[in-house]
């Protein structure tokens, strides 16, 4: 007890010492009087934060500045260059190439009318020869081909963040874009002002920051109330495949035999098409995943590339939901290798080679522009005066997570596209590229597709070369379209007009074509039944 008095009247003494310091010192430091709450004064001498200095911003200005390194796009910059205008690519993404060479989409799409004749025109057919042929199979051979047709000499900057696009009000009442402040990957800040600026890539990176009105999608289509896209797919590398032994077999065994083996398909030198017989018997781990029939290449040398895998509910946008997305396909893949293995002549022996860096994104928001196709225009094959592309292939819409295996909605002879499905309506010069095209979400199903793209991207950007300082490209009228097309047919080989396409909607009521935009006809089914 005596001890703890003790420790009391140390204590006692020892505060009375620091209140006579204070008293002889002054008053107490702000700190303590605010705790103590007895300053009213105390919030009048608060200091504020030290803004942030603003960044040193790096000016330039070009022609024309595109955003995404994908090859649609690629082709305008390609074509504008050589035209003799300045391009500068600029590309969130961290390394070039999309779709093509980060996502290894490697196994082309051609695209050919109702009778067979090939439509692929531009620079992008020798692509496409190349392939047919077998001379560019392998991820090596689409690099260079790239790299020195499509990039060689413009400006690429990779891995930049959009901080801001900076408008104006235009002509007409739209708005022109002005510059784009951006940021490159070592932190410096930059802006650059162009006549024009291109969407290229496939998630709207610098257009979804506009003032665009979004399109209806496919869950309006499938009866979904929130968003979802296509399917994206992730492509399936193999190596040590014994293709010779596994085309001879398949083509050795009778109808029957390959049906009750593989399912309808069918096998040649170079690719592998179908199989959905035996896809069909492979049960997927989840069911975010699926396997439909085979788009398989023969890339020589024991290696194959497939285009089969698809991956339900993915944000192109998110990054997050990407990223989810491959590590879906990382764990799936090496199951569907042993069921290959187990269930294809000449795969037993057949191995991983490696994933691609990215995912096959087939479709994003679509956004309204100055001109948005129907599937009326593709069947019924509509041409415009405006033609920038000759399209075709069917209107193939990949599956979602409720309709897995997705459908086709009729196979058009052949159409036109117009320049103001490229156009970003509201503003007077932004171009839509590639997967960005103006189409309803189920016409997007035939529109989609590289070549007919690619061909639009590489007319708009000799267009642009030759109304330089002249037109915009939204001041273009019908008369000077006559001129623009016999260049594009004399300098270049490409032919968009005097082209007769079946319609083959002809004799279909109004309310008829109606209902057939709108997804309520599907033509295949109703044009049987009619």
């Amino acid at each position: 007890m005596r001890l703890k008095w003790t420790l009391l009247a140390g204590l006692v003494l020892l505060v009375a010492a620091v209140l006579a310091v204070i008293v002889m010192n002054g008053p107490a430091p702000k700190a303590l009087t605010d705790l103590s709450g007895s300053d009213p004064d105390s919030a009048a001498v608060k200091e504020e934060p030290t803004p942030e200095p603003e960044p040193d911003v790096e000016e330039a200005s070009t022609d024309i500045v595109v955003i995404g390194s994908e090859m649609e796009g690629m082709y305008l910059a390609r074509a504008a260059k050589d035209e003799g205008l300045d391009v500068v690519v600029l590309d969130p993404r961290e390394k070039i190439g999309g779709q093509l060479l980060q996502g290894e989409m490697l196994f082309l799409d051609e695209t050919r009318d109702g009778s067979g004749k090939l439509l692929v025109q531009g620079r992008a057919k020798e692509l496409f020869d190349g392939f047919r042929a077998g001379q560019i199979r392998k991820l090596s051979e689409f690099t260079d081909y790239y790299n020195n047709k499509l990039a060689k000499g413009i400006p690429i900057e990779s891995g930049i963040q959009l901080k801001k696009i900076e408008t104006k009000p235009g002509a007409n009442g739209e708005e022109t874009v002005t510059s784009i402040l951006y940021v490159k990957a070592d932190g410096s800040h930059h802006r650059i002002t162009a006549s024009y600026f291109v969407e290229n890539t496939d998630y709207a990176a610098m257009a979804g920051q506009l003032k665009v009105n979004r399109l209806p999608g496919l869950e309006a289509f499938y009866g979904k109330n929130e968003i979802e896209y296509m399917s994206a797919g992730m492509m399936m590398k193999f190596k040590n495949v014994d293709w010779q032994k596994f085309k001879t077999h398949f083509n050795g065994l009778t109808a029957a035999e390959r049906n009750k083996k593989y399912g309808y398909g069918n096998v040649n030198e170079s690719y592998a098409i179908g199989l959905s017989g035996m896809t069909s018997a492979y049960q997927p781990s989840n069911d975010r995943v699926f396997l439909r029939g085979l788009n398989a290449v023969n890339q020589r040398d024991g290696e194959v590339i497939i285009n089969a895998f698809l991956i339900y509910d993915v944000n192109p946008a998110d990054e997050q939901s990407v990223k989810e997305a491959i590590e879906l396909g990382k764990a799936e893949i090496p199951l569907i290798l042993e069921h290959f293995r187990k269930n294809i002549v000449g795969w037993e022996n057949a191995e991983l080679n490696g994933f691609p860096d990215y995912l096959y994104i087939r479709e994003y928001d679509h956004y309204e522009t100055d001109y948005v196709m129907q599937v009326s225009d593709m069947l019924g094959g509509r041409m415009f005066y405006d033609n920038v592309s000759i399209g075709g292939y069917p209107l193939d819409l990949q599956g979602i997570s409720v309709q897995k295996w997705g459908i086709e909605m009729g196979r058009p002879d052949k159409y036109g596209m117009p320049l103001r499905s490229f156009l970003l309506k509201n503003y007077d010069n932004v171009i839509m590229a590639g997967k960005n095209v103006g189409s309803s979400a189920i016409a997007y199903g035939s529109a989609r597709i590289q070549p007919n793209t690619a061909l639009a991207a590489e007319s708009i950007g000799v267009i642009l070369g030759q109304i330089d300082g002249k037109k915009k490209l939204k001041e273009l009228t019908e008369s000077d379209w006559p001129q623009l097309h016999a260049y594009l047919q004399e300098k270049y080989q490409i032919k968009l007009t005097n082209i007769q396409a079946t319609n083959k909607l002809a004799g279909w009521t109004e309310e008829e074509i109606r209902k057939l935009n709108a997804g309520e006809i599907i033509f295949p089914q109703y044009s049987r039944s009619k």
